[in-house]
């Protein structure tokens, strides 16, 4: 908790807006422009900072249909570090600034946040296995922890899924939520995130009360909150806003200023 309170001072629940990078290079809606993927995320990076959000995490939701290590390539990985990079510039640092390689893309996370001077990171497959989209994915909090202490990127923290969404998770269906959030906390993370089934979908209020008061690390939210139910879930230590952000609530839509200019009155208010 030390760690995440010296990131975040003075907060009692952080506000952090997602940036979905458009498709990158060589995924099949990659539409030959990195420079426009740039600029896009570099637009509503301005829109978090006029609203004054708390941090911004940056993710290649547009790579559909994802690939996981060993086949995520050195273009996606060098892509997002040149988009997060420019994005990093033009916030101040009282922003923070996170990123998720989709999918399972772990060791590549920490390498772009440390080369693009990022905050935190978000990890799927933390601890325990489960069956995914985009298949099996394993634990790597062993191997992520040494990889993160190896290249000397200790200073960012690790925000990690449990029981995450979009996933199955039939083969750990005799252990709770709970158990799996110890179970992080146990394996050094920084901070877990629940969430609902799906992007978009609401996570359990309840859940997310049985693992705060389960566990000494902070608690954050991965989807489904909006104006209409953020008060439900101010008790957790983050909100991580995406879908609500967007034009008509759509994910794959870019930022709405208005949306989230309208949601941090509310949250500021409270």
């Amino acid at each position: 908790m030390f760690r995440f309170q010296q990131l975040f001072p003075k907060k009692k629940c952080i506000i952090i807006g997602m940036i979905h990078i458009g498709a990158l290079p060589g995924t099949p809606c990659y539409k030959g422009s990195v420079e426009k993927l740039i600029e896009k995320a570099c637009s509503e990076a301005e829109v978090y900072k006029k609203c004054s959000v708390d941090a911004v995490l940056l993710e290649n939701m547009h790579d559909i249909p994802y690939m996981q290590p060993p086949f995520i390539g050195p273009e996606i990985t060098s892509s997002m570090t040149k988009v997060c990079s420019t994005v990093r510039n033009i916030l101040q640092k009282d922003i923070k600034c996170g990123v998720q390689v989709l999918a399972g893309g772990n060791k590549e996370a920490i390498a772009v946040a440390q080369s693009s001077g990022l905050d935190f990171v978000r990890i799927e497959g933390f601890v325990f296995s489960h069956i995914a989209d985009e298949g099996f994915t394993n634990s790597c909090a062993g191997e992520l922890l040494r990889y993160r202490k190896t290249i000397g990127a200790e200073n960012i923290l690790i925000f990690t899924d449990v029981k995450k969404k979009h996933s199955a998770h039939a083969l750990t269906n005799d252990i709770s939520l709970e158990e799996t959030a110890h179970a992080a906390e146990f394996f050094l993370s920084d901070g877990v995130i629940v969430t609902g089934t799906a992007t978009g979908k609401p996570a359990d209020v309840a859940e997310v009360n049985a693992v705060k008061k389960s566990v000494n690390i902070p608690v954050l939210v991965g989807s489904g909150v909006t104006i209409d139910n953020v008060n439900e879930y101010l008790g957790a230590d983050g909100l991580i806003i995406g879908t609500y952000f967007k034009k008509h609530e759509r994910w794959e839509n870019e930022v709405c200023e208005t949306r989230v200019k309208d949601f941090m009155e509310k949250v500021n208010k409270f």
